[in-house]
C-alpha cells in the first residue's frame, strides 16, 4: 500500500469513528452507561459489533470517546468567539454550558458525578473541562488564563455551583434556562467582586449590561 492509500485509509477510518461517535452521542444523550449493550450500539450505528470493538477496545473505551468529543465541543464553545463583548461571551459560554447539559443528560451527571463508580478517567475529563473552562472565564474578565491560586479557587468554587444548580434545574425543569443563566452570571459577578476584595492582581471587571436574551429573563426587584 502505498503513502496516498494509507492515508485514504486512514481518512476513511476517521470518517467511520467519527459518525460512531456522533452514533453514541444520541443514543446516550438520555440513556445510562448501563443501559445500553453493545449489541444494542451496534444495531442502532448499523455495523458489525466487532467494529465498534475494533475502534474502541470495549463499551467503556467507546462511552469514554463519546465523552470527550462532548466535552470538547462544550470547551470550544467557551473559549470561542473571542472578538464579542466580555457580557456576551459570559453568556454565550453559561447559556452553552446550560443547553449541553439539557440535551446530554447522561452524559453530563456522568462527568458532574464521576462516572460508574470511581472512574479516574472519567474524573480526569471533567477536571480538564473544568480548568478550562475557569481559564475562560478569566480570559473573559481579565485578559489572563494564569491567574493567582485564590482567584482559580474563588472561580472553581462558583463552577461548583454551577454544577450542582444545573444538576438540580436538570431534574425538575425548571426555571426556564434563561433565568438559570441569569442567575449564574450574577452570581459570577459577585465571585468576581469578592475576588477583587482579595487580589489586588485580580481587579472588578466594569459592569456590561446583560444581553438582551437575559435581561428579559432578570425578575423584577419584589415591591416593599
Amino acid at each position: 500500500m502505498n503513502n496516498g492509500q494509507r492515508c485514504g485509509a486512514t481518512g476513511r477510518s476517521q470518517i467511520r469513528r467519527g459518525e460512531l461517535i456522533a452514533t453514541g452521542r444520541k443514543l446516550f444523550a438520555d440513556t445510562s452507561y448501563d443501559a445500553l449493550s453493545m449489541d444494542d450500539i451496534a444495531r442502532h450505528a448499523g455495523v458489525a459489533k466487532g467494529l465498534v470493538y475494533y475502534y474502541f477496545k470495549s463499551k467503556r473505551g467507546y462511552y469514554l470517546a463519546i465523552i470527550e468529543d462532548s466535552m470538547a465541543d462544550l470547551v470550544s464553545r467557551a473559549a470561542g468567539d473571542t472578538e464579542l463583548p466580555r457580557a456576551e461571551r459570559v453568556y454565550r459560554t453559561v447559556d452553552g454550558y446550560l443547553r449541553f447539559a439539557h440535551d446530554h443528560q447522561a452524559a453530563f451527571r456522568t462527568i458532574v458525578t464521576g462516572g460508574v463508580g470511581f472512574d479516574t478517567q472519567v474524573q480526569s475529563i471533567r477536571d480538564a473541562v473544568r480548568e478550562e473552562l475557569i481559564a475562560a472565564i478569566a480570559e473573559g474578565a481579565y485578559g489572563n488564563r494564569d491567574i493567582p491560586m485564590l482567584a482559580r479557587l474563588a472561580l472553581l468554587g462558583w463552577l461548583s455551583g454551577v454544577e450542582g444548580i444545573t444538576l438540580d434545574w436538570l431534574g425538575h425543569q425548571e426555571p426556564a434556562r434563561e433565568t438559570v443563566c441569569a442567575l449564574l452570571i450574577r452570581m459570577l459577578r459577585g465571585t468576581l467582586h469578592t475576588i477583587a476584595e482579595f487580589e489586588p492582581e485580580c481587579p472588578e471587571p466594569p459592569a456590561e449590561s446583560l444581553p438582551a436574551a437575559l435581561a428579559e429573563a432578570v425578575p423584577e426587584p419584589a415591591q416593599a
